[in-house]
């Protein structure tokens, strides 16, 4: 429990309408993307300024009070549950664009500001910024950064990290720093900026943000395809590649996000098929046109029972919100949705390995990914109320760890380490990295009040 006299110093500083402290109140902030896990803070707060959030690091420092930094509490990993309780740091109240500049392609942004205000902006100056999480239209920018945030465009133009030019950080002890520049070049030294990209909130508090912008592309165009064979489906993402084109966007999904597309929104797939790819080409509209001709050439050879192609911006639109809301149709019991990668071209062989593993543990593991990264979705769905059903999905999800690593893989593409995959971590890294990782937390968080409890056992 926090000290009275802590909460009325918080109080002071952020005003009490910027306090959370009632069990009411609390309970929103127990809990994120995920289902498995939930944890009380003793309180929430929302500072509006880094001067504000500084202060808050010192009476925590002082104080040794945890503080779990959090977004939009979209994140699947567990990563913004503040499992030793202590503060929630929320900064959805910093969510000012401070700043486009459309002759440099940057900009600048407050953390909470929401991805898709970011790109709703954007648009409006012919801009893009291409990470995009399924969570884009409720997660922050800062959380995006914090966990090195993926999507489905990240096949073409690269994960969070590829934009991130500078931040502003406020460490644990309240120090504020900046590293990184508004340069596309800089060679001053080490990499700070990169430190911070994808740290989950375990090394400082991400308070600006400078990223790197491009032009918006002038064209872009869907196909979807279908398979009898799953593996048959993952082989022809290879093809795709190999024959030189790189797509925006390759997703694929199986036989139970297909059935439940089909519920949900009816336009013909073949419910009984296996694998279903969702393809997005983008450039000027020459390049789109020739392209998506030699995607739909690669899917015909490689056996597609079914094969559609966008006719119009809305159906384009249409097609991609089946895809987002495939992530809904795992309901009823408490889902992990996991987040191994392996090489793309080990992704039939792991394909094949899930289905073998769905078989040993009699559960079902559907899937949605992004097919052209190698990063799958595996999902497991299981009563956490049943001892039995909750140990069989603990052994499910190791077999498909370490299936992914055995073929070269990692733990996780987009959604972090958190709570959900510290006990894999330790074998996952490199020995002697693992022990330059923790050094480099005690070194910036010698009490270890920042976000205690995550990625390490």
């Amino acid at each position: 429990m926090l000290k009275s006299e802590s909460i009325s110093s918080l109080r002071q500083i952020l005003g009490k309408e910027a306090v959370l402290a009632e069990k009411e109140e609390l309970f929103s902030y127990s809990y994120d993307g995920t289902d498995a896990w939930s944890h009380m803070p003793d309180l929430v707060v929302f500072p509006g300024t880094t001067e504000q959030v500084s202060e808050v690091m010192k009476i925590a420092s002082r104080n040794l009070i945890p503080v779990t930094p959090r977004g939009g509490g979209t994140n699947l990993s567990g990563g913004s549950i503040p499992v030793n309780g202590g503060i929630v740091l929320c900064t959805t109240h910093m969510d000012k664009i401070l700043d486009i500049n459309k002759f440099n392609l940057t900009a600048m942004v407050q953390p909470g500001v929401i991805l898709q205000d970011f790109n709703n902006e954007l648009a409006k100056e012919g801009l893009f910024y291409p990470p995009d999480p399924q969570s884009f239209l409720g997660c922050t920018i800062g959380g995006t950064v914090a966990e090195n945030a993926g999507g489905p465009y990240c096949l073409k133009y690269g994960v969070t990290k590829q934009y991130v030019l500078g931040l502003e950080v406020v460490l644990a002890d309240g120090r504020v720093m900046n590293v990184g520049a508004q340069t596309v070049k800089n060679r001053m030294g080490y990499e700070l900026a990169m430190l911070f990209t994808g740290s989950e909130g375990t090394l400082g508090i991400i308070t600006c943000i400078t990223l790197r912008l491009i032009p918006k592309p002038k064209a872009t165009k869907t196909l979807i395809a279908v398979f009898n064979d799953m593996v048959e489906g993952g082989q022809s993402v290879s093809n795709i590649l190999a024959d030189g084109v790189i797509p925006a966007k390759i997703e694929i999904v199986d036989n139970f996000v297909i059935k439940g597309i089909e519920e949900m929104a009816p336009i013909g797939l073949p419910i009984e098929a296996n694998a279903m790819l969702m393809i997005q080409v983008d450039g000027s509209p020459e390049t789109v046109e020739g392209d998506s001709i030699r995607v739909r050439d690669c899917l015909k050879k490689a056996g597609a029972m079914f094969l559609r192609i966008s006719g119009d911006a809305a159906e384009e639109a249409a097609f991609w919100k089946m895809r987002s809301a495939g992530a809904g149709f795992f309901g009823g019991k408490t889902v992990i949705g996991e987040d191994v990668t392996v090489p793309r071209d080990k992704l039939p062989v792991f394909i094949k390995r899930l289905a073998e593993i769905s078989t040993e543990t009699g559960f079902p593991i559907p899937f949605v990914g992004h097919a052209g990264d190698g990063n799958l979705h595996p999902t497991i769905a299981f009563n956490m109320k049943n001892e039995d059903e909750s140990a069989r999905a603990r052994v499910t999800l190791q077999k498909i760890v370490n299936a992914a690593l055995a073929l070269g893989g990692v733990l996780s593409g987009e959604h972090g380490i958190g709570l959900e995959k510290r006990r894999f971590f330790n074998r996952a890294i490199d020995p002697v990295a693992l022990d330059i990782m923790k050094n480099i937390k005690k070194i910036l968080d010698p009490d270890n009040i920042l976000n205690p409890g995550k990625i390490w056992e």
